[in-house]
């Protein structure tokens, strides 16, 4: 059954949105303009009713080691898509414990790695991912961005575009390496998106996220593209969590920390805790602190 879809449209200056912690230069203050806005995702009652049914299950001295390890992997991910990360882990770490060739397992743990800046450990989760199953794809992904965010992108580059080659159609998968090409110099990332855009879906909505970044559309056409295709409220929120993610990156690529800061915590606030785009926008969130307060810094 579909549902009308309710659509908020916001027109403010940065400057309301940062509550007036910093001014903008008056060409950035409309960038933001006409925004539309998710409304967060709630809590899913199915997610938390299998919860409870899942620690029920795991309560039997019936179980073997392996249906445990498999229960415990699987709680771990409802536990990630409520937001629940602490128990998520715990759950992933049992589960490798009863059953070390759990390469999903090793796969899931390794995010939250990324998550803690832990990306020793993190790489070593996602070797053994591939060590078990050399054919489980976002492992692929979960490496290339663990070294992108390591500092590693001459090697992110190779994963990310082993990901990319799986689906040469997907504009999120091009992203992504364009990220750790970029990171080695812009030029380079430049010239890599432009050599993939012929391959990509045309239809896809986030095709216009590539065109954004090779400077072919601005970013009013690309949030008119987002409701493409959009058939309920959830839908939208996730879509919206993508979109913010995406447009917070170009804009920390072009200088802006403020509003890339906000599509971040925009992102955030969608509560779609499983997507890899809220999973690190925290982290992107961090870095332009981390980067202003060096500018601070330098300027004393």
């Amino acid at each position: 059954m579909r549902r009308n879809v309710s659509l908020i449209f916001f027109s403010l200056f940065v400057c309301i949105l940062t509550g007036c912690a910093q001014t903008q230069p008056v060409e950035q203050r409309s960038q933001m303009g006409n925004l539309l806005l998710a409304e967060p995702a709630p809590a899913n009652p199915r997610s938390q009713m299998a919860i409870a049914r899942y620690n029920q299950v795991l309560t039997s001295t019936a179980l073997s080691d392996d249906d445990k390890a498999e229960l415990h992997f699987q709680r771990g991910m409802l536990y990630d898509s409520v937001g629940l990360n602490g128990l998520a882990q715990f759950d992933y770490s049992q589960a490798i414990n009863l059953k070390p060739d759990l390469a999903e397992a090793y796969n899931s743990i390794g995010i939250h790695y990324i998550q803690q800046n832990d990306f020793i450990q993190a790489y070593e989760a996602f070797d053994s991912t591939l060590e078990i199953n050399p054919d489980l794809d976002f492992a692929f992904l979960n490496r290339g961005i663990a070294l992108y965010y390591g500092d590693r992108a001459e090697l992110a580059t190779s994963d990310l575009d082993t990901f990319f080659k799986k689906d040469e159609k997907d504009p999120f998968r091009a992203l992504w390496s364009y990220f750790a090409n970029h990171a080695i110099s812009p030029q380079q990332g430049a010239e890599y998106l432009a050599s993939v855009r012929p391959l990509l879906d045309n239809e896809h909505w986030a095709t216009s996220l590539v065109d954004l970044f090779l400077g072919v559309v601005d970013e009013n056409e690309v949030l008119n593209s987002l409701l493409q295709g959009i058939t309920s409220q959830k839908a939208l929120t996730d879509r919206l969590c993508e979109a913010y993610f995406y447009l917070g990156k170009f804009h920390s690529q072009n200088g802006n920390r403020g509003i890339a800061s906000n599509y971040f915590k925009l992102a955030l606030s969608t509560n779609v805790y499983d997507y890899v785009e809220h999973r690190y926008a925290r982290i992107e969130l961090n870095r332009l602190r981390q980067r202003t307060a060096e500018v601070s810094t330098d300027d004393e």
